[in-house]
């Protein structure tokens, strides 16, 4: 296990070996990140495609790029290894000190390893069942669980599978999938239970801060049963430690397609007046914020509408556009984007050369009502 975690003093070192990237680098919780993040969630269960993460990574990190998301369920835990591998790569060449970067995962859903099993519901049974990881009425969906034993559990596979003794940021894995299935009550006593969890994490040092990966949860309406509510959430991990809790991160899809964290009002926040949008609770809460899918799994590299070049001014490509998009708009710390070709990283390298696109050219892309 490589020891060690983010550092300031180390990824502001980082940082300022790219000067050629003007506004890459943003300050969240105290750390310098990348604008521009590397995405592990797409791709076949092969070697193939193994190594291909493996060279991306490096690629992306030596390219200005320090902040890898990864979850364990991705690739049936194949990208958590793959990035692991970079890693350690980098390191022992030199290249990279491990506080440099900074490295999330995710815990959650159910994983298999590495391959699909011949027999998925006996693997299940003795992986899960039998060895007392899931009890009845734990799992959600067929396919969620969210108790401090399997999470914790999770948490330490994804650390064996990078090979680090900490995981800079660790995300509760669309924790609303419970909600939606369990009742609000219930959820809320399953979430205190795994924050208690993280914040033990947090002091042991197995992770630096926990947050939530979501995907409906901060986009629906305060009526709707997966809808999640930051103001609530915060509260619970202050109620459970204090003002120095280590709840720091959401991360939610925002794009072209999906602009909800920007556009809609559904977050009351204490003290406010009116309805925020989910962008602007996380800045009023001192909470950063990772925006997924920005390209949309791919979907938004290329015939966009002629109005989005003329916004997003100076990018040679669509999938450019779409990134500049995302890492312009005010309160967005670091836009995700899946990456598992050195060819993808160099193109997406190119958006950050150029400084983050004003706000009236951002604007341009939005019509008052």
């Amino acid at each position: 296990m490589i020891k060690g975690k983010a550092l300031s003093s180390a990824t502001a070192s980082y940082a300022a070996r790219f000067p050629d990237l003007p506004g890459n680098y943003r300050s969240m919780f105290e750390l310098a990140a990348s604008s521009l993040g590397m995405g592990t969630y797409l791709g076949e269960m092969d070697e193939a495609t193994d190594e291909m993460y493996r060279q991306a990574a490096k690629a992306a990190v030596l390219g200005g790029i320090n902040v890898i998301d990864n979850a364990v369920n991705y690739r049936f835990q194949r990208s958590e290894r793959s990035i692991g591998a970079a890693i350690a790569d980098l390191i022992e060449a030199g290249q990279v000190r491990r506080p440099e970067l900074i490295v999330s995962s995710k815990g959650g859903y159910i994983t298999f390893d590495g391959e699909m099993p011949a027999d998925p519901r006996a693997y299940f049974d003795r992986e899960f069942v039998r060895t007392g990881l899931i009890g009845p009425g734990d799992l959600v969906d067929n396919s969620h669980c969210m108790t401090p034993r399997y999470i914790s559990a999770m948490l330490d596979r994804s650390r064996a599978n990078l090979g680090l003794e900490t995981v800079d940021v660790y995300f509760l894995h669309n924790p609303e999938t419970q909600a939606a299935a369990v009742g609000r009550e219930e959820f809320k006593r399953r979430l205190r239970l795994v924050f208690e969890l993280l914040e033990a994490k947090a002091v042991e040092g197995a992770i630096g801060v926990y947050g939530v990966a979501t995907w409906n949860g901060f986009r629906m309406h305060p009526d709707s049963p997966d809808y999640l509510s930051l103001q609530e959430i915060a509260d619970l991990a202050a109620d459970i430690a204090g003002q120095k809790h280590h709840f720091k991160v959401v991360q939610l899809p925002y794009s072209l397609a999906m602009p909800e964290a920007f556009t809609t009002p559904n977050q009351k926040i204490r003290g406010e007046g009116q309805m925020l949008s989910l962008l602007e609770a996380a800045r009023a809460l001192g909470i950063a914020v990772w925006a997924s899918a920005s390209l949309l799994q791919g979907r938004l590299t290329a015939r966009l509408p002629p109005v989005v070049a003329d916004a997003m001014t100076a990018m040679r490509t669509d999938a450019q556009r779409s990134i500049q998009f995302v890492r312009s708009t005010p309160g967005v710390n670091v836009a995700l984007v899946g990456m598992k070709s050195i060819a993808h990283v160099q193109e997406n390298l190119e958006t950050l050369k150029h400084p983050p696109a004003p706000f009236e050219s951002l604007m341009k892309l939005f019509t008052k009502a």
